[in-house]
């Protein structure tokens, strides 16, 4: 009897994946995403020249051989630079979208367990917060403690906190109102085991699918902050300084601006494809109706 049932019923990780490689915009995302992290990783090990070596003789160069991509005003290899620049953005993006997942998530639970002045409190300090984004808390942090790359990542991930903090509040309420939590309520269980065992699991795809739009903004914000001169600062590479470097020299070497604009578009687009990609195949509505 155990073996016909075990014969009948599919198992739901080989249906999972057919739809995930049947699911073009998922598909899209995941490979320009693992194309990101490629280049990262390989950064780590190996690029074609190093990226903090100046060859002034060579500044300017058109792509060949040599220089795949070209070089810069100050002969340094863009592919180096620009496979470089990858792994410091996915390192601002992980962090600054930890900070704001870690602290936001525990926010945004608490919120929705205690209800009251409590849920108030919170929601008023997320629309306060609200008030500074990323690029104006990094100015106002770089005014106080000087520019670089930490002070970016702490602002990017101040900003990050009441997103995560307002869809974990609302995704968390809808689940406390559900009769499966009643059960485990009337069962014994407090609020915080009720939290951590029935709420939290049943919002994770909903955090999963907000972190990958977040790490994308956090990319777009550093890139922005980093062009400003307010990110991650030289000699370490960035594709938003590489933009800003690239502006007085558009007549005389328009490509400088073409590669890092073109990597910060494909990243944020593979993020956002992955994020809707998965949205469709962990939300049980969108994937009765694929």
């Amino acid at each position: 009897m155990n073996a016909t049932l075990s014969s009948t019923i599919p198992s739901s990780r080989p249906h999972w994946l057919h739809r995930a490689l049947g699911h073009r915009s998922f598909v899209a995302g995941a490979v320009l995403v693992a194309l990101l992290l490629a280049a990262a990783a390989l950064s780590l090990v190996w690029t074609p020249w190093s990226p903090y070596e100046m060859d002034l003789p060579a500044k300017l160069q058109p792509p060949s051989a040599q220089h795949w991509l070209g070089t810069d005003a100050f002969g340094r290899d863009v592919a180096s630079l620009l496979l470089v620049g990858a792994r410091n953005s996915l390192l601002v993006g992980v962090i600054a979208v930890g900070i704001g997942m870690g602290v936001g998530v525990a926010l945004g639970l608490l919120a929705a367990a205690r209800r009251g002045w409590v849920e108030e409190t919170i929601m008023r300090l997320a629309d306060f917060t609200f008030a500074f984004p990323a690029i104006l808390s990094a100015i106002m942090m770089t005014a106080v403690f000087g520019a670089g790359i930490v002070n970016s990542i702490i602002a990017i991930g101040i900003f990050n906190i009441p997103t995560f903090a307002r869809v974990t509040r609302a995704s968390a309420n809808a689940v406390w109102s559900r009769d499966f939590i009643l059960a485990a309520r009337a069962s014994g269980k407090g609020n915080w085991r009720v939290t951590l065992e029935h709420v939290l699991p049943n919002i994770a795809s909903v955090l999963i699918v907000q972190a990958t739009v977040q790490f994308a903004i956090a990319i777009l914000a550093e890139a922005a902050l980093s062009y400003l001169g307010l990110g991650t600062q030289p000699p370490q590479p960035s594709w938003g300084r590489m933009l800003s470097d690239a502006q007085t020299l558009m007549f005389q070497a328009p490509l400088l601006a073409v590669w890092p604009g073109v990597a910060i578009a494909l990243a944020v687009l593979g993020l956002n494809l992955l994020g809707d990609g998965l949205r469709d195949l962990l939300d049980p509505r969108l994937a009765r109706k694929r």
